[in-house]
Protein backbone atom coordinates (compact mmCIF):
# COMPACT_ATOMS: atom_id res chain seq x y z
CA UNK A 1 0.00 0.00 0.00
CA UNK A 2 1.10 3.53 -0.50
CA UNK A 3 2.47 5.45 2.50
CA UNK A 4 0.02 7.97 1.97
CA UNK A 5 -2.56 6.79 3.89
CA UNK A 6 -5.21 9.45 2.45
CA UNK A 7 -4.67 8.77 -0.99
CA UNK A 8 -7.18 6.63 -3.36
CA UNK A 9 -6.20 3.07 -3.75
CA UNK A 10 -4.81 1.96 -7.45
CA UNK A 11 -5.85 -0.16 -9.59
CA UNK A 12 -2.33 -1.83 -9.60
CA UNK A 13 -2.34 -2.13 -5.85
CA UNK A 14 -6.41 -3.55 -5.56
CA UNK A 15 -5.06 -6.23 -7.45
CA UNK A 16 -2.70 -6.98 -5.28
CA UNK A 17 -5.20 -7.07 -2.31
CA UNK A 18 -6.57 -10.04 -3.87
CA UNK A 19 -4.15 -11.58 -6.01
CA UNK A 20 -4.35 -14.87 -3.69
CA UNK A 21 -8.07 -15.03 -4.02
CA UNK A 22 -8.26 -15.63 -7.92
CA UNK A 23 -8.74 -19.54 -7.79
CA UNK A 24 -11.04 -19.53 -5.63
CA UNK A 25 -14.67 -21.16 -7.27
CA UNK A 26 -16.45 -18.13 -5.44
CA UNK A 27 -16.55 -15.45 -3.15
CA UNK A 28 -18.96 -14.48 -0.23
CA UNK A 29 -18.26 -10.24 0.64
CA UNK A 30 -19.28 -9.32 3.82
CA UNK A 31 -20.88 -5.97 3.10
CA UNK A 32 -22.80 -3.85 5.95
CA UNK A 33 -22.82 -0.74 4.05
CA UNK A 34 -20.55 1.40 5.96
CA UNK A 35 -17.25 2.70 3.64
CA UNK A 36 -14.72 -0.18 4.70
CA UNK A 37 -17.09 -2.88 3.19
CA UNK A 38 -18.37 -0.81 0.36
CA UNK A 39 -15.07 -0.24 -0.76
CA UNK A 40 -14.64 -3.90 0.10
CA UNK A 41 -17.01 -4.49 -3.00
CA UNK A 42 -16.13 -1.56 -5.06
CA UNK A 43 -12.51 -3.12 -5.02
CA UNK A 44 -13.44 -6.65 -5.64
CA UNK A 45 -15.63 -5.34 -8.31
CA UNK A 46 -13.17 -3.46 -9.99
CA UNK A 47 -10.54 -6.52 -9.67
CA UNK A 48 -12.98 -9.24 -10.93
CA UNK A 49 -13.57 -7.21 -13.99
CA UNK A 50 -10.47 -7.44 -14.80
CA UNK A 51 -9.96 -10.80 -15.09
CA UNK A 52 -10.68 -13.38 -17.80
CA UNK A 53 -11.66 -15.85 -15.59
CA UNK A 54 -12.35 -15.37 -11.56
CA UNK A 55 -14.35 -16.22 -8.94
CA UNK A 56 -18.18 -15.74 -8.81
CA UNK A 57 -18.72 -12.47 -6.22
CA UNK A 58 -21.68 -12.61 -3.98
CA UNK A 59 -22.86 -9.71 -1.91
CA UNK A 60 -24.16 -10.72 2.12
CA UNK A 61 -25.38 -8.05 4.10
CA UNK A 62 -26.81 -9.09 7.32
CA UNK A 63 -29.52 -7.32 9.46
CA UNK A 64 -28.85 -7.43 12.83
CA UNK A 65 -32.52 -6.13 13.57
CA UNK A 66 -30.94 -3.92 16.26
CA UNK A 67 -31.39 -0.59 14.46
CA UNK A 68 -34.59 0.71 11.94
CA UNK A 69 -31.80 1.96 9.56
CA UNK A 70 -30.66 -1.68 8.98
CA UNK A 71 -33.17 -2.52 5.70
CA UNK A 72 -32.51 1.16 4.24
CA UNK A 73 -28.90 0.48 4.66
CA UNK A 74 -28.97 -3.66 3.21
CA UNK A 75 -31.95 -1.73 -0.16
CA UNK A 76 -28.91 0.28 -0.72
CA UNK A 77 -26.08 -2.35 -0.51
CA UNK A 78 -28.03 -4.37 -2.98
CA UNK A 79 -28.47 -0.92 -5.13
CA UNK A 80 -24.77 -0.33 -5.76
CA UNK A 81 -24.30 -4.11 -5.35
CA UNK A 82 -26.60 -4.50 -8.72
CA UNK A 83 -24.88 -1.65 -10.51
CA UNK A 84 -21.66 -3.09 -10.26
CA UNK A 85 -23.09 -6.51 -11.44
CA UNK A 86 -22.96 -8.54 -8.17
CA UNK A 87 -25.76 -11.14 -6.67
CA UNK A 88 -26.89 -9.66 -3.64
CA UNK A 89 -28.66 -10.80 -0.48
CA UNK A 90 -29.44 -9.82 2.65
CA UNK A 91 -30.08 -11.97 5.60
CA UNK A 92 -31.30 -11.30 8.89
CA UNK A 93 -30.47 -12.20 12.50
CA UNK A 94 -33.67 -13.42 14.10
CA UNK A 95 -35.10 -14.50 17.49
CA UNK A 96 -34.34 -12.56 20.86
CA UNK A 97 -31.34 -10.74 21.67
CA UNK A 98 -29.37 -10.88 24.54
CA UNK A 99 -29.16 -8.55 27.67
CA UNK A 100 -25.43 -8.68 27.43
CA UNK A 101 -22.72 -9.48 25.72
CA UNK A 102 -24.61 -7.67 22.34
CA UNK A 103 -21.42 -7.24 20.17
CA UNK A 104 -20.17 -10.65 20.58
CA UNK A 105 -23.33 -12.29 19.75
CA UNK A 106 -24.11 -10.07 16.80
CA UNK A 107 -20.59 -11.03 15.55
CA UNK A 108 -21.39 -14.57 16.03
CA UNK A 109 -24.58 -14.84 14.24
CA UNK A 110 -23.18 -12.61 11.74
CA UNK A 111 -20.47 -15.56 10.94
CA UNK A 112 -23.05 -18.19 11.32
CA UNK A 113 -25.03 -16.80 8.30
CA UNK A 114 -22.21 -15.50 6.32
CA UNK A 115 -20.88 -18.74 6.76
CA UNK A 116 -24.57 -20.31 5.27
CA UNK A 117 -24.58 -18.39 2.03
CA UNK A 118 -21.10 -18.58 1.45
CA UNK A 119 -22.08 -22.73 1.21
CA UNK A 120 -25.16 -21.90 -0.81
CA UNK A 121 -23.01 -20.11 -3.15
CA UNK A 122 -20.34 -22.50 -2.93
CA UNK A 123 -17.83 -19.81 -1.89
CA UNK A 124 -14.78 -21.44 -0.74
CA UNK A 125 -13.66 -17.98 0.96
CA UNK A 126 -16.00 -14.94 3.14
CA UNK A 127 -13.89 -11.97 2.69
CA UNK A 128 -14.79 -9.21 5.29
CA UNK A 129 -13.46 -5.13 4.91
CA UNK A 130 -11.58 -5.15 8.66
CA UNK A 131 -8.59 -2.38 8.06
CA UNK A 132 -5.57 -1.67 9.74
CA UNK A 133 -7.64 0.33 12.38
CA UNK A 134 -9.65 -2.39 13.45
CA UNK A 135 -6.40 -4.32 13.79
CA UNK A 136 -4.80 -1.15 15.91
CA UNK A 137 -8.45 -0.97 17.62
CA UNK A 138 -8.60 -5.12 18.51
CA UNK A 139 -5.34 -5.39 19.79
CA UNK A 140 -6.27 -2.66 22.25
CA UNK A 141 -9.07 -4.41 23.40
CA UNK A 142 -7.44 -7.61 23.87
CA UNK A 143 -4.76 -5.90 25.67
CA UNK A 144 -6.76 -4.12 28.59
CA UNK A 145 -8.47 -7.68 28.90
CA UNK A 146 -4.61 -9.49 29.55
CA UNK A 147 -4.67 -11.37 27.01
CA UNK A 148 -2.03 -13.68 25.79
CA UNK A 149 0.94 -14.01 22.71
CA UNK A 150 -1.80 -15.45 20.28
CA UNK A 151 -4.39 -13.01 21.38
CA UNK A 152 -2.51 -9.78 20.93
CA UNK A 153 -1.32 -11.36 17.64
CA UNK A 154 -5.01 -9.79 16.67
CA UNK A 155 -6.32 -11.03 14.01
CA UNK A 156 -4.83 -12.80 10.78
CA UNK A 157 -5.45 -12.05 6.45
CA UNK A 158 -6.63 -15.62 7.00
CA UNK A 159 -8.16 -18.14 9.05
CA UNK A 160 -10.42 -20.86 9.24
CA UNK A 161 -13.79 -20.84 10.56
CA UNK A 162 -17.09 -23.39 10.41
CA UNK A 163 -15.13 -25.01 7.35
CA UNK A 164 -14.38 -21.88 5.02
CA UNK A 165 -11.45 -19.45 4.92
CA UNK A 166 -11.93 -16.30 6.61
CA UNK A 167 -10.21 -13.53 4.27
CA UNK A 168 -9.39 -10.11 5.19
CA UNK A 169 -7.73 -8.99 2.50
CA UNK A 170 -7.55 -4.97 3.27
CA UNK A 171 -5.91 -5.69 7.04
CA UNK A 172 -2.96 -3.91 5.72
CA UNK A 173 -4.98 -0.79 4.29
CA UNK A 174 -5.91 2.43 7.00
CA UNK A 175 -9.21 3.45 6.69
CA UNK A 176 -8.41 6.93 5.24
CA UNK A 177 -7.33 5.38 2.40
CA UNK A 178 -10.78 3.38 1.56
CA UNK A 179 -13.00 6.37 2.47
CA UNK A 180 -10.32 8.53 -0.52
CA UNK A 181 -11.15 5.86 -2.27
CA UNK A 182 -14.56 5.89 -2.49
CA UNK A 183 -14.35 9.82 -2.64
CA UNK A 184 -12.73 9.59 -5.75
CA UNK A 185 -15.50 7.04 -7.07
CA UNK A 186 -18.35 8.88 -6.66
CA UNK A 187 -19.37 6.13 -4.30
CA UNK A 188 -21.30 6.70 -1.37
CA UNK A 189 -21.91 4.99 1.90
CA UNK A 190 -23.52 5.15 5.62
CA UNK A 191 -22.37 5.87 8.87
CA UNK A 192 -23.58 3.59 11.61
CA UNK A 193 -23.93 5.72 15.00
CA UNK A 194 -23.21 2.44 16.91
CA UNK A 195 -19.29 2.91 15.82
CA UNK A 196 -19.60 6.36 18.12
CA UNK A 197 -21.35 4.57 21.31
CA UNK A 198 -19.54 4.66 24.48
CA UNK A 199 -21.77 2.06 25.76
CA UNK A 200 -19.30 -0.39 23.80
CA UNK A 201 -15.67 -1.30 24.74
CA UNK A 202 -14.56 -0.41 21.22
CA UNK A 203 -16.13 2.70 20.29
CA UNK A 204 -14.18 4.04 23.82
CA UNK A 205 -10.77 2.35 23.36
CA UNK A 206 -11.19 4.09 19.33
CA UNK A 207 -11.54 7.03 21.04
CA UNK A 208 -8.61 6.89 22.34
CA UNK A 209 -6.42 6.20 19.31
CA UNK A 210 -5.45 10.12 18.43
CA UNK A 211 -4.63 10.71 21.89
CA UNK A 212 -1.76 7.37 21.31
CA UNK A 213 -0.94 8.33 18.08
CA UNK A 214 0.08 11.84 19.75
CA UNK A 215 2.84 9.73 21.42
CA UNK A 216 3.61 7.34 18.62
CA UNK A 217 1.16 4.76 19.32
CA UNK A 218 -1.01 5.11 15.88
CA UNK A 219 -2.48 2.82 13.89
CA UNK A 220 0.29 1.52 11.75
CA UNK A 221 2.84 1.61 14.87
CA UNK A 222 0.17 -1.02 16.81
CA UNK A 223 -0.68 -2.91 14.13
CA UNK A 224 3.34 -3.67 13.11
CA UNK A 225 3.08 -4.74 16.95
CA UNK A 226 0.49 -6.80 16.66
CA UNK A 227 1.89 -8.67 13.60
CA UNK A 228 5.31 -8.95 15.66
CA UNK A 229 3.83 -10.81 18.16
CA UNK A 230 1.90 -13.08 15.65
CA UNK A 231 5.17 -14.21 14.40
CA UNK A 232 6.31 -14.87 18.20
CA UNK A 233 3.01 -16.41 18.04
CA UNK A 234 4.14 -18.71 15.32
CA UNK A 235 7.39 -19.84 16.40
CA UNK A 236 6.27 -20.63 20.18
CA UNK A 237 3.43 -23.09 18.29
CA UNK A 238 6.26 -24.52 16.18
CA UNK A 239 8.02 -25.31 19.95
CA UNK A 240 4.47 -26.64 21.03
CA UNK A 241 4.13 -29.18 18.39
CA UNK A 242 7.99 -30.36 18.84
CA UNK A 243 6.85 -30.71 22.83
CA UNK A 244 4.46 -32.83 21.90
CA UNK A 245 5.92 -34.96 19.59
CA UNK A 246 8.92 -35.17 22.41
CA UNK A 247 6.07 -36.45 25.00
CA UNK A 248 5.25 -39.02 22.78
CA UNK A 249 8.72 -40.37 22.29
CA UNK A 250 9.06 -40.51 26.11
CA UNK A 251 5.46 -43.06 25.90
CA UNK A 252 7.02 -44.79 23.18
CA UNK A 253 6.25 -48.27 24.69
CA UNK A 254 3.16 -47.28 26.14
CA UNK A 255 0.19 -48.24 24.71
CA UNK A 256 -2.23 -44.86 24.68
CA UNK A 257 -5.69 -44.93 26.42
CA UNK A 258 -8.77 -43.90 23.43
CA UNK A 259 -9.82 -40.70 24.46
CA UNK A 260 -7.02 -39.67 27.28
CA UNK A 261 -4.02 -37.51 26.70
CA UNK A 262 -1.11 -38.46 29.04
CA UNK A 263 2.33 -36.89 29.87
CA UNK A 264 5.15 -37.95 31.94
CA UNK A 265 4.90 -35.42 34.77
CA UNK A 266 8.86 -35.19 34.63
CA UNK A 267 9.21 -34.57 31.18
CA UNK A 268 6.30 -32.00 31.01
CA UNK A 269 7.63 -29.81 33.72
CA UNK A 270 11.21 -29.67 32.19
CA UNK A 271 9.28 -27.84 29.53
CA UNK A 272 9.05 -23.59 29.30
CA UNK A 273 5.93 -22.70 30.86
CA UNK A 274 4.70 -21.31 27.61
CA UNK A 275 5.11 -24.33 25.60
CA UNK A 276 3.63 -25.82 28.85
CA UNK A 277 0.24 -23.81 29.21
CA UNK A 278 0.04 -24.42 25.26
CA UNK A 279 -0.03 -28.16 25.60
CA UNK A 280 -2.84 -28.13 28.68
CA UNK A 281 -4.74 -25.98 26.45
CA UNK A 282 -4.77 -28.28 23.38
CA UNK A 283 -5.41 -31.17 25.24
CA UNK A 284 -8.34 -29.49 27.29
CA UNK A 285 -10.10 -27.85 24.29
CA UNK A 286 -9.88 -31.01 22.10
CA UNK A 287 -11.51 -33.54 25.00
CA UNK A 288 -13.57 -31.17 27.02
CA UNK A 289 -16.81 -30.46 26.31
CA UNK A 290 -17.78 -27.16 27.94
CA UNK A 291 -16.04 -24.62 25.35
CA UNK A 292 -12.47 -23.28 24.75
CA UNK A 293 -10.61 -23.24 28.39
CA UNK A 294 -9.75 -19.32 29.44
CA UNK A 295 -6.00 -18.73 29.78
CA UNK A 296 -6.55 -17.23 33.17
CA UNK A 297 -7.75 -21.01 34.19
CA UNK A 298 -5.12 -23.05 32.87
CA UNK A 299 -2.26 -20.52 34.02
CA UNK A 300 -4.31 -21.73 37.56
CA UNK A 301 -4.20 -24.78 37.07
CA UNK A 302 -0.59 -25.49 35.56
CA UNK A 303 0.25 -23.68 38.72
CA UNK A 304 -1.78 -26.08 41.13
CA UNK A 305 0.11 -28.89 39.17
CA UNK A 306 3.37 -27.75 39.80
CA UNK A 307 2.63 -27.71 43.67
CA UNK A 308 1.39 -30.88 43.32
CA UNK A 309 4.73 -32.31 41.52
CA UNK A 310 6.61 -30.31 44.46
CA UNK A 311 4.65 -32.17 46.91
CA UNK A 312 5.04 -35.79 45.85
CA UNK A 313 9.01 -35.05 45.52
CA UNK A 314 8.67 -34.00 49.01
CA UNK A 315 6.59 -37.10 49.81
CA UNK A 316 8.72 -39.29 47.98
CA UNK A 317 11.71 -38.48 49.95
CA UNK A 318 10.12 -39.01 53.55
CA UNK A 319 7.97 -42.12 52.48
CA UNK A 320 6.15 -44.27 49.85
CA UNK A 321 3.11 -42.36 48.20
CA UNK A 322 -0.21 -44.48 47.62
CA UNK A 323 1.08 -45.57 43.92
CA UNK A 324 -1.69 -44.54 41.73
CA UNK A 325 -3.38 -42.26 43.58
CA UNK A 326 -4.45 -39.27 42.32
CA UNK A 327 -2.78 -36.35 44.37
CA UNK A 328 -4.65 -33.38 41.72
CA UNK A 329 -7.86 -33.80 40.24
CA UNK A 330 -9.66 -30.76 38.83
CA UNK A 331 -12.23 -29.93 35.81
CA UNK A 332 -11.77 -27.26 33.56
CA UNK A 333 -14.17 -26.33 30.00
CA UNK A 334 -15.96 -29.89 30.40
CA UNK A 335 -12.39 -32.00 30.89
CA UNK A 336 -10.85 -33.44 33.95
CA UNK A 337 -7.20 -33.22 34.40
CA UNK A 338 -5.57 -35.20 37.27
CA UNK A 339 -1.78 -36.17 38.25
CA UNK A 340 -1.21 -39.56 39.77
CA UNK A 341 1.21 -42.07 39.07
CA UNK A 342 4.07 -39.17 37.99
CA UNK A 343 1.51 -38.89 34.81
CA UNK A 344 -0.79 -36.27 33.87
CA UNK A 345 -3.85 -37.23 32.53
CA UNK A 346 -6.31 -35.49 30.85
CA UNK A 347 -9.60 -36.93 29.42
CA UNK A 348 -13.62 -35.82 29.03
CA UNK A 349 -15.34 -35.01 32.77
CA UNK A 350 -18.33 -36.55 33.57
CA UNK A 351 -21.61 -34.31 32.39
CA UNK A 352 -22.37 -31.85 35.33
CA UNK A 353 -25.96 -33.06 36.37
CA UNK A 354 -28.33 -30.64 36.69
CA UNK A 355 -30.24 -29.40 39.99
CA UNK A 356 -33.25 -31.96 39.47
CA UNK A 357 -31.17 -34.76 38.95
CA UNK A 358 -29.27 -34.01 42.23
CA UNK A 359 -32.35 -33.32 44.30
CA UNK A 360 -34.21 -36.49 42.60
CA UNK A 361 -31.09 -38.76 43.63
CA UNK A 362 -30.59 -37.23 46.63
Amino acid sequence: MSDDDNSPISAGAAKQLFAELKAAPALVLAVSGGPDSVALMWLAARWRRGLARGPELTVVTVDHGLRVEAAREAREVKRLATELGLTHRTLRWRGAKPATGLPAAAREARYRLLAQAARVAGASHVLTAHTRDDQAETLLMRLVRGSGIAGLSAMARLTTRDGLVLARPLLDVPKSQLIATLKRAGIGFTDDPTNRDAAFTRPRLRALLPQLAAEGGDARTLARLSARLARANAAVEVLTDGAERFLRLRDRGDAPQPGVRSFEAAAFASLPDEVRLRLLLRAIDALGHEGPAELGKVETLLAALDQSMRDQDVAARSRAPAKGRAILKQTLAGALISLAGGRIHIAPAPARRSPREVKKGS
